[in-house]
């Protein structure tokens, strides 16, 4: 795994709380080659059955790293641009030049990332929803799962990069 590395980007997530979504989206990040940075506090327990069970038997091989709060982590990685992803952005992760060293940043499951998150980031971008709330006039979805999210935002990153055949 790429750990410290910066040759690819990193997915990280601000205080989730449903330890399936962590689970998956540790998944993801194997399958993409993405370190994935958790900032505290979390909703649940490192030893949580669900994290274990979504992570399958991948969980242990994620390369995973723990930070107390999100001043601590963009102090870390000061010389990379965090990219917050928020349904409530108007700018396509399509239109995103995307850098090695870019952090992907998702926020929490039931208030996603709060805006002093968010405007301490370089970039806010959102995942297009032709079917979402705004655009359809009986009710659209609110939102994605976020590791439905996630996923979607990995693959686009490493495909802009050029990195899935490596």
């Amino acid at each position: 795994m790429n750990s410290f590395n910066t040759s690819r980007p990193r997915v990280a997530l601000f205080e989730p709380r449903i330890p399936q979504n962590t689970g998956t989206i540790g998944r993801s990040c194997l399958a993409f080659d993405m370190s994935l940075d958790i900032i505290k506090p979390t909703g649940f327990s490192f030893e949580d059955k669900y994290l274990k069970r979504a992570g399958l038997d991948y969980w242990p091989k994620v390369d995973l790293h723990l930070y107390e709060s999100f001043e601590q982590y963009k102090n870390y990685f000061k010389n990379s641009r965090i990219i917050a992803l928020t349904k409530k952005s108007n700018n396509s992760i399509s239109n995103i030049i995307y850098n090695n060293t870019d952090i992907l940043l998702f926020g929490r499951e039931d208030i996603g990332l709060p805006d002093e998150i968010m405007n301490s980031c370089e970039i806010v971008a959102g995942i297009p929803m032709p079917g979402g709330e705004n655009k359809v006039k009986t009710g659209g979805v609110r939102s994605l799962n976020l590791s439905v999210a996630c996923g979607i935002v990995c693959y686009t990153a490493c495909l802009k990069l050029n990195l899935l055949s490596k």
